[in-house]
């Protein structure tokens, strides 16, 4: 397994990716779009808003496929 950090940073920026990271419970995910990064995080642009992620914090990272496109909003029958 190749190490996430790297693959971050070696990743074209606009890259679709999952990071997870750990957090005091746990782990969590961010999904969406890698927009920057410098030597220590990354930004990445989530349907929530951008959210930054630490590379120390850094569990697991990988390439993701496009969302499925959204579906029309169903006629309410009467």
């Amino acid at each position: 397994m190749s190490d996430p950090v790297e693959f971050i940073r070696s990743a074209a920026l606009g890259t679709r990716m999952t990071v997870r990271t750990r957090i005091e419970d746990g782990y969590t995910d961010a999904v969406g779009y890698l927009r920057e990064r410098d030597a220590q995080h990354c930004l990445i642009e989530t349907r929530r808003g951008m959210v930054t992620v630490a590379f120390a914090d850094v569990h697991l990272a990988k390439e993701v496929p496009p969302p499925p496109p959204r579906r029309p909003p169903r006629a309410v029958p009467r």
